[in-house]
C-alpha cells in the first residue's frame, strides 16, 4: 500500500480529488510506467486496488474484492493460477477479501485486468476513501437459521456503488458495511460503519441498523428498522449522506464515527433522510443469537458447510487449487469469511478428502510486518506462539494486530493483542498489548486495553492464565466470562490479579462476588500489595512487569549465542 511522505497535508488527498476525479484518471492507467510514478498516480491506484509499499519499493500488491466473500470455485482457481505465474504471495483478508503480494511492474497490468476479467470479482474501490467489499456471515442463504439472504442486496447495493463515479475516491474516507439475515451470530458485525442486523417489527423480518463502527470502535443503534426490499436504497442513502456532509477537515476524523460524534445521531439520520425516498420505522426486536461453528456445519438443504482453516490467512496456490476443484467436481460454493478462514458449502458429507492445519480458526491476524510497514512484529509467525488448541477448542475470539489501527480487529474479540516496541523498562523490545472487555454479539461494546505493555515472552502465559480462569468460572463462553466477571471490575485491578496469579503461582479465583481489596490479600505478604494499597493497581502491575521485563532480559542473554552475547 501507499504511504505518502509526511511533509504533504492533511488535505492531499481532497486536493487531488478537486483537480481530477479517480474514475476520470482511470483511462491513464495503461499508459502508466509502472516502475515510475509519480505521486498522484499513486494516490488515484490505490482507488483500483493497486498500491506499492515501502516494504517491497519495487513491487505491488494487487486487492480483490469477493462481495459477500462468494470468490467461487472457479474464480477462486484462476486466482490459484496467477499466484503460480507470477510467482506471488495469497493473503485472504478480514473483510472476506483476497491480497496478491509480490507483483512486478512488468505485469501490474496484466494481473490487474486478468483479476477484472473473473465475473464477480474486482479490485475497484479496495483502498482509498470508498466504500468497502460489503460482508456477511459465510452460511448467508444456505445456513439453517438464514432467514434473509444478504447477497442480492449486496449486490444491488454494489452495482450502486461500484463505478460510480461521483463516488469512486471521493468519500472522505472509506466506509465499511455489513449486513447479516442470519439469527446465528459468530462474527464481530458490529465493527462497520453500518451494520444491518437481522431483527422483527409487525411480525416482518428486516434489519435494525446500526452506525459508526470501525476497528476501534462499535456500530451504535440508529433507532430505525428496515425491511429487506428497503435495505440496499438506506444504505445508498448513508453512502450520499456520508459523501455529502462527512467531515473531510483531518484524515484520522473523518470516519462515519466522527461525523455521528461532531453531529450526533439524529442530525446525521436527517441528512440521510435527504436520500432516503420514504420514511423509516423505529427498531424492532433483534433477532441476532451467539452461536458456536465447528469446521463442519449442517446446511438447511441437508448438505454441509466446510470451514477449511487457513495459516491466519496465508494460503498456498496448491491449496486453492485442491479446494476449488473438489468444489467444482461437487457443485459446491467456495467463500470467505471475515475471520479468514474458506467455507465449502454444499458438500455431502464429512468425509473429504482435504485436511486443514491445526492453527486455531478463531485467531484473526493482520498482514504484519512482513506485509505492512506499520506493523512491529510478523503478526501471522507470532500467531503460532498461541495456544492454538484450547482457543479453537473453547472458541475463544482472537484479534491480533500490528499496530494500533487495528487492522486485525482486536477491540472486536474476546482476547485483543497489539505487537508493539517498548523501552520503558530498559532495552527497546517487542511487547504486547492485551484487551479485554469486548461483548460482541449484541455490539454492546469493544474491548479496551488491560495488560498495558508484557514482553512478548509472558504473552502465551497470561493467554493460558485467562483461558484457565474462564474454564474455572462456569460461564458458557468467553463472552459471558467476560461479560460477567471480567467486566464487574477495574481493568487496572485485572492486569493486577492476573499478573500476580503469573508472579505468584497461586490459584487464586477471579470471583466477582468478592471485593478486589479481598482477592488481592489471597496472594499473601507480596511488595507489590502494599503498593496497590498505597498507590494503586497500576503502580503495582508495573513493579511486576519491570520484574518480568528483566527477567525475560537475563533469560534471552543465557540463551544467545556466546559471541553476540560478549558484543552487548
Amino acid at each position: 500500500m501507499f504511504y505518502a511522505p509526511e511533509h504533504l497535508t492533511e488535505k492531499r488527498f481532497e486536493k487531488y480529488k478537486a483537480a481530477l476525479r479517480p474514475y476520470d484518471f482511470y483511462p491513464q492507467i495503461d499508459s502508466l510506467d509502472f516502475e515510475s510514478l509519480a505521486e498522484s498516480d499513486r494516490v488515484y491506484l490505490q482507488d483500483f486496488g493497486i498500491f506499492n509499499s515501502e516494504l517491497e519499493e519495487e513491487t505491488y500488491m494487487l486487492r480483490v474484492r469477493a462481495p459477500g466473500g462468494r470468490v467461487g470455485a472457479e474464480n477462486f482457481r484462476k486466482i490459484a493460477e496467477f499466484v503460480e505465474r507470477y510467482d506471488l504471495t495469497l493473503l485472504l483478508t478480514a473483510r472476506s477479501g483476497i491480497q496478491l503480494h509480490g507483483v512486478e511492474p512488468e505485469d501490474v497490468l496484466e494481473l490487474f485486468h486478468g483479476v477484472n476479467e473473473l465475473k464477480g470479482l474486482s479490485t475497484w474501490q479496495t483502498f482509498g476513501d470508498n466504500v468497502r467489499n460489503v460482508v456477511t456471515d459465510p452460511f448467508d442463504g444456505r445456513g439453517r437459521s438464514c432467514e434473509i439472504e444478504a447477497f442480492p442486496i449486496i449486490r444491488e447495493l454494489e452495482g450502486y456503488f461500484l463505478k460510480n463515479p461521483e463516488l469512486v475516491g471521493m468519500l472522505p474516507r472509506r466506509i465499511s458495511i455489513g449486513i447479516t439475515g442470519t439469527r446465528e451470530n459468530s462474527w464481530p458485525l458490529f465493527s462497520n460503519d453500518l451494520f444491518l442486523g437481522l431483527a422483527e417489527k409487525g411480525g416482518e423480518k428486516g434489519f435494525n441498523v446500526y452506525m459508526g463502527g470501525k476497528n476501534t470502535e462499535v456500530s451504535q443503534p440508529a433507532d430505525i428498522f428496515v425491511t429487506a426490499k428497503e435495505a440496499a436504497p438506506f444504505a445508498k442513502a448513508v453512502i450520499e449522506a456520508f459523501n455529502r456532509y462527512g467531515l473531510r477537515e483531518k484524515r484520522k476524523k473523518n470516519r462515519l464515527f466522527h461525523m455521528i460524534e461532531h453531529f450526533g445521531m439524529e442530525r446525521v439520520k436527517e441528512f440521510v433522510a435527504e436520500f432516503y425516498e420514504k420514511s423509516w420505522q423505529s427498531a424492532g426486536e433483534s433477532l441476532l443469537r451467539k452461536r458456536h461453528f465447528g469446521d463442519f456445519e449442517p446446511l438447511a438443504d441437508g448438505s454441509y458447510g466446510y470451514r477449511y482453516r487457513s495459516d491466519y490467512g496465508l494460503i498456498q496456490a496448491d491449496e486453492v487449487k485442491k479446494l476449488s476443484d473438489y468444489a467444482s467436481e461437487h457443485g459446491a460454493d467456495v467463500r470467505i469469511g471475515i475471520d479468514q478462514q474458506l467455507y465449502i458449502l454444499g458438500v455431502p458429507d464429512r468425509n473429504l478428502p482435504l485436511h486443514s492445519r491445526d492453527t486455531s480458526p478463531t485467531v484473526v491476524a493482520c498482514a504484519g510486518s512482513d506485509y505492512c510497514p506499520f506493523s512491529y512484529w510478523s503478526i501471522k509467525k507470532e500467531a503460532h506462539l498461541l495456544p492454538q488448541k484450547e482457543l479453537a477448542e473453547h472458541d475463544i475470539k482472537v484479534g491480533f494486530s500490528g499496530c494500533l489501527k487495528g487492522c486485525g480487529r482486536h477491540k472486536h474479540a474476546d482476547i485483543g493483542i497489539v505487537g508493539l516496541r517498548n523501552s520503558r523498562f530498559g532495552k527497546n523490545d517487542r511487547s504486547a498489548r492485551i484487551f479485554l472487555g469486548c461483548e460482541y454479539t449484541k455490539g454492546k461494546r469493544p474491548a479496551e486495553v488491560v495488560f498495558r505493555t508484557i514482553p512478548v515472552d509472558e504473552m502465551n502465559g497470561i493467554v493460558k492464565l485467562l483461558i484457565d480462569e474462564y474454564k474455572k468460572s462456569g460461564e458458557s463462553d468467553f463472552e459471558s466470562f467476560t461479560a460477567n466477571v471480567l467486566n464487574r471490575f477495574e481493568d487496572s485491578f485485572i492486569e493486577l490479579f492476573f499478573l500476580a496469579r503469573r508472579e505468584s503461582g497461586e490459584d487464586v479465583r477471579l470471583d466477582p462476588k468478592r471485593e478486589p481489596k479481598e482477592l488481592m490479600e489471597e496472594f499473601g505478604e507480596k511488595d507489590y500489595i502494599d503498593i496497590a494499597l498505597k498507590e494503586g493497581y497500576s503502580k503495582a502491575s508495573d513493579a511486576i512487569i519491570k520484574e518480568l521485563w528483566h527477567a525475560a532480559v537475563i533469560d534471552r542473554v543465557a540463551h544467545m549465542d556466546p559471541s553476540k552475547r560478549r558484543s552487548r
